[in-house]
């Protein structure tokens, strides 16, 4: 095997040159300046000081001080504002100062980078039971509803389709064929089907029950849809990147989003997503590894380890494992059951998230030393 597992995802540091430099605008006084500094790195859990600094000849006022658009605090001098973190959102957090004088306002900016105290949790699999899958199916989404699996396949260059497949025997009972998009992720809303389109931001929405193409969206976001999922109030659709857009259920307008953090870097690649009591479980595209995403802040608290779920010795020799990754999650809220597949895998399993290394996985890495 070429390909490895990992256990968290390493990714590139956000580099901080597009925000506004440290100072001020709207008619500058350059004898204003804010910290702490663009970029300042906040993952130690502990409140942020911010805080004006300026010549002893200026007075003022007063200064607002808001992160992004709450606002945080007052003061009348330069004593520090303490900025806490333990319900703000991951990436980067916009900082601004108004600072009033004589009936005038001017505003000073600068921004930190809010990312998890820890790093995630290592957690790993045990495998309950396996289903049938079909092995022609490139799957990119998945979805489980009442002992339906409801699945996109598809590539850019071949027809795509949504299907709806018998969990218990794998027959696909029903299918429609889509040949202008290459659909990605999708996800159940109330008795529709919501399928996203990659490199647009075109979505499609379908019957539940007889897969019948209702109607076309347009997110009006980020061009890139990778997964998709639903809480049971808001839709969230990746781009691929580490973003999660969230959207309105009702007219599939963007929301707002959140970024995907673990303890120093974005983790980037997030593809298919499922909602699971509070989390967003995601699968990392090319690595046999989910992460599990805190669904308000982005902050990433676990990583599940996957390696070796579909036995390396059982794959076919000639199987092209370099493409046809894990790649699907889906969620039976009823029975409490996770079920996972690859593309072109020929089992969907169903498993129970534990903690440590599984057996098999040791018995792997113990091969490949001999």
């Amino acid at each position: 095997m070429k390909r490895t597992s990992i256990l968290f995802i390493a990714a590139v540091i956000i580099v901080a040159g597009c925000k506004p430099k440290n100072g001020a605008i709207e008619g500058a006084v350059e004898n204003i300046t804010i910290s702490p500094k663009p970029g300042y790195a906040a993952n130690d859990g502990k409140p942020v000081p911010v805080k004006i600094s300026y010549d002893k000849s200026y007075s003022f006022d007063s200064v607002v001080y808001y992160v992004d658009s709450t606002r945080v605090g007052v003061k009348k001098d330069s004593s520090v504002i303490s900025v806490k973190t333990d319900t703000l959102r991951m990436g980067e957090r916009d900082v601004t100062a108004k600072v009033y004088k004589d009936g005038k306002m001017q505003k000073v900016l600068t921004f930190f980078l809010m990312m998890p105290k820890y790093m995630p949790e290592q957690w790993t699999y045990k495998v309950i039971k396996k289903f049938p899958h079909d092995t022609t199916a490139n799957t990119e989404g998945l979805s489980y509803e009442d002992g339906f699996l409801y699945e996109t396949s598809g590539d850019s260059t071949k027809a795509s389709e949504l299907r709806k497949v018998d969990l218990t025997t794998g027959k696909v009972v029903l299918r429609q064929k889509v040949d202008k998009y290459y659909l990605k992720g999708n996800t159940i809303v109330g008795d529709k089907i919501i399928a996203f389109v990659q490199k647009d931001t075109v979505g499609l929405v379908f019957d539940k029950s007889t897969l019948k193409l209702l109607s076309k969206i347009n997110r009006g976001s980020a061009k890139a849809s990778w997964g998709a999922a639903f809480d049971g109030s808001k839709i969230y659709v990746g781009d691929g990147n580490n973003r999660i857009w969230l959207l309105d259920k009702n007219n599939y307008q963007v929301r707002g989003h959140i970024d995907a953090f673990d303890h120093g870097t974005p983790v980037q690649t997030i593809n298919e997503l499922e909602y699971i009591d509070g989390k967003i479980y995601a699968n990392v595209y090319g690595y046999d590894t989910f992460v599990v995403i805190d669904a308000k802040t982005g902050s990433i608290d676990q990583a599940v380890n996957m390696m070796n779920i579909w036995p390396y010795e059982e794959r076919p020799k000639k199987f092209d494992a370099e493409n046809n990754v894990l790649n699907g999650i889906a969620y039976d809220a009823k029975g409490k059951r996770i079920f996972v597949t690859g593309k072109k895998w020929p089992y969907v399993y169903q498993i129970e998230i534990i903690r440590g290394f599984p057996a098999s996985v040791i018995k792997f890495l113990k091969k490949k030393k001999h």
